[in-house]
């Protein structure tokens, strides 16, 4: 077994973790949101009341395993194929995780409006909150307000739903704001320790992490973080235990920072309830990664929630996030300021300190968020670069960069006579197509002047 395939052996076994994690966290959010719809007292969960979720939601062993299926799979397109291909055979037990597999490969493609729709999980609605007021809440820009709150700390952090793209808009935002305020390391849960060229190089590649990372903005947030001078941080535990992972991220994230450099500010991306400051979440008295680095840092981190308050497609208008957009309609990621004293929002103030809200989706070719507010144009492609060779995926690099960098954006045509829209940033890019098989099919160069010139 030679280096690479040892590299991908570990990414796929990450990946694999973190995927379980998020789906046994999907089991025990899906039975307090089944909870709330029954009328149940809109309180915290008790560890005991959560211990008999914790068990069933661990209950992610699948009788057909298509991690390992998918696994020597080198291809995303190829990957993306055998699942839509194998997803009627499976029973409804395995349907949950393996649906998150199949939205998280999709959303990695660029198919992010299909992502939202294949995962049918909600896990926007956990235990009844009272919803803000526009008399006594007002909107604002969260990044700006983030970035206020962070100046006096050492640690923040900020989730994301793994097949949710739209959940690593802000963190983008977020980089140069939490920079200038002296932040100077970036840890992310997709990254891998193997990669150690990676800052030298200046950008990721395929091979520098989970599959997550095949995603074009989470590959844009690793090389902005380089970008803008960040220490870029690996954390990623070898544990199979949910709480034995936990325990595992926190010590590698203290190990590599803190250890090292007492005084030092961290901003970390990671998923779902691994920013929680209090247990439940993950099942039982589990704790969380953020509240194990707070111990073991004495810091307390500004944890910031985005899983919540989002888009997930057609609802109905008394769901709550429905009611809340209606309240305060937001273009942008948002949170809440209380007119009376200046606070920010928290839906839920033991495990976070703040809440975002995602302004919906959109329904043109692609979500509207994928212009970043105006940082990004767009770039209409055809189905004419597959050749007639189709299913095939459609990639915007730099021009600069290696043909295995991750992309800037990508896309899969699946029909022919079609057409989409890709986001680029102003740059030189090379634009490819590549079949199910990953063999290139045409290319071409364009550039992408900025706004104005």
């Amino acid at each position: 077994m030679d280096r690479s395939d040892r590299k991908s052996g570990w990414v796929s076994h990450a990946w694999r973790r973190a995927m379980l994690a998020a789906t046994a966290m999907a089991g025990l959010l899906a039975m307090a949101s089944q909870a709330s719809a029954q009328k149940t007292p809109p309180s915290v969960p008790s560890p005991a009341q959560t211990s008999s979720p914790a068990r069933a939601s661990s209950g992610t062993q699948v009788s057909r395993d298509l991690f390992t299926e998918t696994a020597h799979i080198k291809s995303d397109l190829m990957r993306y194929l055998y699942l839509r291909e194998v997803m009627p055979q499976l029973t409804k037990d395995d349907r949950l995780i393996d649906q998150q597999l199949l939205s998280t490969v999709e959303d990695e493609l660029g198919l992010y409006d299909e992502a939202i729709i294949d995962f049918p999980f909600d896990n926007r609605v956990q235990t009844p909150v009272p919803l803000p007021s526009p008399t006594d809440w007002q909107a604002a820009d969260a990044a700006s307000e983030i970035a206020k709150l962070a100046a006096s700390r050492h640690i923040v952090m900020i989730n994301e739903a793994h097949h949710d793209a739209h959940t690593r808009e802000l963190t983008l935002a977020l980089l140069p704001k939490l920079r200038a305020e002296g932040f100077n390391y970036f840890a992310a849960e997709a990254l891998s320790n193997n990669d150690t060229d990676l800052m030298k190089r200046g950008y990721p590649i395929a091979s520098s992490g989970s599959e997550y990372l095949h995603e074009p903005l989470y590959g844009q947030i690793i090389r902005e973080a380089i970008r803008l001078g960040f220490k870029i941080v690996a954390y990623e535990s070898d544990a199979d235990l949910l709480a034995e992972r936990e325990a595992g991220q926190a010590n590698l994230i203290y190990r590599q920072v803190f250890a090292k450099d007492p005084k030092a500010k961290l901003f970390v991306h990671a998923g779902y309830a691994h920013i929680d400051k209090a247990p439940g979440n993950l099942g039982g008295s589990i704790k969380p990664m953020a509240m194990q680095l707070k111990e073991l840092t004495g810091f307390d981190p500004l944890s910031i929630d985005q899983t919540r308050w989002r888009d997930i497609g057609p609802m109905p208008k008394t769901e709550p996030y429905q009611q809340l957009y209606a309240q305060f309609p937001v273009d942008r990621p948002s949170v809440l300021i209380s007119r009376l004293s200046g606070s920010v929002w928290a839906s839920d103030p033991a495990r976070h300190d703040v809440d975002v809200i995602l302004p919906p989706s959109g329904h043109e070719r692609r979500p509207h968020w994928l212009a970043l507010g105006g940082a990004r144009q767009s770039r209409v492609v055809s189905s004419e670069m597959c050749q007639r060779q189709l299913p095939c995926v459609v990639e915007a690099r730099y021009a600069n960069e290696s043909d295995d960098a991750i992309p800037a954006d990508r896309y899969v045509f699946l029909t022919d006579n079609s057409m989409n829209t890709l986001y680029l940033w102003p740059g030189e890019y090379k634009i490819t197509s590549h079949d199910r098989e990953g063999r290139k099919l045409s290319d071409r160069t364009i550039t992408v002047d900025k706004p104005g010139s």
